[in-house]
């Protein structure tokens, strides 16, 4: 019986678990460092108020002309995603392109093809070790004792799989809104090894300024993606690159396509092809 895991429990790695359903006897694992599932498609709650939510990644979902349409249609039929009807500033509209939104969060997609998948979800197990034992791959990490896979797909940004060690080196109106303020990416560059708070307070700053009507909220949350977008995707690997053979050692994600949710599905989809093959 393969034993596979997934790293990374955001939409790439998801999506793959769930298209492995049923191809091994034994159920998919999903191990990821957060205390949640979404990757960059991550909804944060308020400690004040559950219901009351905001995207911090990904906040909408945009289908090009000519993409999978089955995987759309799944989800705006289960609730998932609903058409975005809302104005965004500065959006380009593309030819044959739509716009959806998820009414329970972004991170409600991730978490649908989860549950799709059957797999054995665990968080908090920050992978850092992947070592060849007796030929299979030895998985361990912080707060995580060391497991063995015959398969190991990777699908954290590849600036995260570099790092690796081993032998690869609801509208309530008693609700009150959530805002969430998007910097550019080149302020992210500049300020991405700087003071949390004294960004926090630059950002606050800002949008004072810009909204001076706006209410004091009622709590804050800065958030830093140190891998926010794939700006140029590695040449030569369609949604995957295989770093071992015998026993399998498989990475993706958007750093191997692009990053929206068909870059993501495309090598969701050609991560369970090779796992398939290989199984």
């Amino acid at each position: 019986m393969a034993r596979v895991l997934v790293v990374g429990a955001g939409l790439t790695g998801s999506a793959c678990a769930a298209l492995l359903q049923g191809a091994t006897r034994e159920r998919v694992s999903v191990w990821d460092k957060a205390r949640g599932a979404g990757g960059r498609m991550s909804t944060s709650r308020s400690a004040q108020d559950a219901a009351c939510t905001a995207d911090l990644g990904a906040q909408y979902v945009s289908r090009s002309a000519g993409a999978r349409g089955s995987f759309y249609e799944e989800l705006l039929s289960h609730g998932i995603l609903k058409p975005l009807s809302a104005r965004i500033e500065g959006l380009v509209e593309k030819e044959g392109s739509c716009d959806y939104v998820a009414p329970q969060g972004i991170s409600s997609v991730v978490k649908y093809y989860l549950r799709q998948s059957g797999a054995d979800v665990f968080y908090e197990r920050h992978v850092t070790h992947i070592s060849l034992q007796d030929g299979k791959w030895e998985v361990s990490g912080k707060m995580a004792s060391p497991e063995l896979f015959d398969v190991v797909i990777l699908t954290m940004p590849v600036p995260q799989i570099l790092q690796l060690q081993g032998d690869i080196v609801n509208n309530s109106p008693e609700i009150g809104p959530s805002v969430v303020v998007h910097t550019t990416v080149t302020f992210g560059k500049e300020h991405l090894d700087s003071d949390p708070d004294e960004v926090q307070q630059l950002v606050l700053s800002h949008l004072e300024s810009l909204v001076p009507s706006l209410p004091k909220a009622a709590s804050v949350k800065c958030q830093k993606w140190r891998y926010s977008q794939v700006t140029k995707a590695v040449p030569n690997c369609p949604g995957q690159m295989i770093l071992h053979t015998q026993p399998l050692l498989i990475c993706g994600g958007d750093g191997f396509t692009c990053s929206n949710f068909d870059g993501c599905i495309e090598s969701a989809m050609s991560l369970a092809e090779t796992v398939r093959s290989h199984l």
